[in-house]
């Protein structure tokens, strides 16, 4: 990601925990922007809520993010409009 570096386990462990959430945060939503520009702050929301290293998979594996986007989405949509 241009001007972060990696995050690593290690770097999270040494950061409180409010902070590694944060830390997290910063480098997912870029990556939710580029796939649903309108709904990025609510789903990186929704995406913190889960355990710190499933986060740190998504970091690394674009695959895994996406289909955890794919289901948060679908969640998304069915708050608002049911």
């Amino acid at each position: 990601m241009q001007g972060q570096e990696p995050l690593t386990a290690s770097m999270l462990a040494e950061a409180p925990p409010q902070e590694q959430k944060q830390m997290l945060g910063e480098r997912l939503f870029p990556l939710i922007h580029s796939m649903y520009p309108e709904m990025a702050g609510k789903i990186t929301g929704m995406l913190l809520e889960i355990d710190n290293s499933e986060l740190l998979h998504m970091l690394e594996s674009r695959e895994s993010l996406k289909a955890k986007v794919g289901t948060d989405l679908v969640s998304v949509i069915l708050r608002i409009y049911y």
